[in-house]
């Protein structure tokens, strides 16, 4: 875990059906399912250090299909805001809304992370409206700026950890950080 927060390891979002999926699903890791959709979340080890069947899925077709609008999100679960002036791939947004949702359970107390394990950690990505951007980027709120590796400029933020309240436990004052 020191190498991943040390960002010597990065988050890949990879797409699996079928037989490709089952496979994936027989390592150790944790199956989300919201809706239609699942993700399957494994621990963090060096990119030249992955399993086969991982390392042999593909990177493209992680585009969502006809997306619907999200509803409201819920105003008890962290929300992460996404800068509306990129173009990000469905899977680099995938890959730094998991970058923002490790920088939402280091703000946390003890407390506050059990209470949002129990309530199974809820969240919600929205892609911010222009102005509410800048205002976000300037909260001081926890920020997801980017390595370079891929798709999108060294050092542009792409998403903000913000408006975060879990259960009725009152936001804290959250000091800036910053993954790479």
């Amino acid at each position: 875990m020191r190498d991943w927060e040390d960002a010597r390891i990065r988050k890949v979002v990879r797409r699996a059906r079928g037989a490709e999926w089952r496979r994936a699903e027989g390592l150790a890791g944790i199956t989300v399912t919201g809706g239609a959709a699942e993700v399957r979340v494994f621990p963090p080890v060096p990119l030249d250090g992955w399993p086969k069947e991982l390392a042999k899925l593909q990177v493209s077709g992680t585009e969502l299909d006809d997306p619907e609008p999200p509803g409201d999100a819920d105003p008890s679960a962290p929300v992460l805001w996404v800068n509306p002036g990129l173009g990000m791939s469905a899977g680099k947004t995938m890959a730094q809304a998991g970058h923002a949702a490790q920088l939402a359970w280091w703000e946390l107390s003890d407390e506050e992370r059990r209470a949002w394990r129990e309530a199974g950690f809820p969240l919600a990505v929205r892609t911010a409206e222009p102005g509410r951007w800048r205002e976000l980027t300037a909260d001081g709120l926890p920020l997801v700026r980017d390595a370079g590796f891929t798709e999108i400029a060294p050092g542009t933020t792409l998403v903000v950890e913000g408006h975060r309240r879990v259960g009725s436990l009152p936001p804290r004052v959250r000091r800036p950080l910053v993954l790479r």
